[in-house]
């Protein structure tokens, strides 16, 4: 996506910190507050921008994304059905054999160290499934 002044491409950050803004109140503080944990539980965390608007965070894989509704802001897990979530963070897309959600709703706070122990599981599973296709 291009900057509408510039018309240079934005970053993948720069959409994120541009839809935390554009949507405000307390789901843009929440996003803030996810996208802070993220990056502060894995530093070398990439961020991405996909499916026209979807905030991505990738390590060896997708983490998580996270999607913003009118009544919640959902972090889906890519593989969140095979990490262990002792603190019972998924409330969301329980369902599935793959993905795992966090609905995040008005006024929630995320348990920080079982979010962070969630997003480093999510990575070293991504790297094991790498190592584990690079051995067949």
């Amino acid at each position: 996506m291009a900057n509408p002044i510039s018309g240079e491409p934005q970053s993948p950050s720069s959409l994120i910190d541009a839809r935390i803004i554009e949507l405000g109140g307390w789901r843009g503080e929440q996003l803030a507050r996810a996208r802070a944990l993220i990056k502060e539980a894995l530093p070398e965390v990439t961020e991405e921008w996909k499916w026209r608007g979807v905030p991505v965070w990738e390590a060896g894989g997708i983490i998580c994304t996270g999607e913003s509704y009118k009544n919640y802001i959902k972090l889906t897990f890519a593989k969140g059905a095979s990490l262990d979530d002792p603190a019972g963070l998924f409330n969301a897309s329980l369902e599935g054999n793959t993905r795992r959600a966090i609905d995040i709703h008005e006024g929630m706070m995320l348990d920080k160290p079982a979010f962070q122990a969630l997003v480093r599981a999510a990575a070293q599973l991504n790297l094991a499934s790498k190592a584990k296709k690079k051995t067949r």
